[in-house]
């Protein structure tokens, strides 16, 4: 396990949130497309829809920014919801930065926020993300039959989703 610090995005983060976006386990198990240049990243992360809420994950007191979480936080009628969306540098996985971007996600939503609903969606074959999503009481909704064409085929997805009690 490393050390990681949760804190919010920031613009001189964007080369680092780049990196992570163009590595090969963010590009299969996101709907993040290969080859997309750094100018289109930088663009996306400068101009974040509204509502939208991210956090990075750094290493060892660094600025080493290993991960990234947003949180969409719906509106009207649906206010009381957000969707996540998450990716950790691959050389970073199964060391607990997911963990700890999902708990500060869980604790933003919930206790600042006031939602009571999070969703996500996650392929249906990325068994350690299904895994760390169960153990911070996420549910599984329904399938998603083709949800996205991946690496030449139609591939399916859970719909996932956390209540508040």
């Amino acid at each position: 396990m490393v050390e990681a610090t949760i804190r919010a995005f920031e613009m001189s983060d964007w080369e680092a949130v780049a990196e992570l976006w163009l590595l090969p386990n963010c590009q299969i198990n996101t709907l993040q497309m290969p080859y997309e240049s750094r100018d289109a990243i930088k663009k996306k992360l400068e101009n974040p829809p509204p509502r939208q809420h991210s956090l990075v994950a750094t290493v060892n007191n660094s600025r080493k920014v290993v991960g990234i979480v947003d949180l969409q936080v719906f509106d009207g009628r649906r206010s009381h919801a957000g969707e996540l969306g998450m990716c950790v540098h691959d050389d970073y996985q199964n060391q607990g930065i997911g963990s700890k971007l999902m708990e500060a996600a869980i604790n933003l939503a919930q206790r600042w926020l006031n939602l009571k609903r999070l969703e996500l969606i996650v392929y249906c074959d990325n068994a350690a993300a299904i895994c760390l999503y169960e153990k911070h009481g996420f549910a599984l909704e329904g399938t998603l039959r083709k949800y996205a064409f991946r690496d030449g085929v139609y591939t399916d997805a859970y719909l996932m989703a956390r209540l508040a009690n």
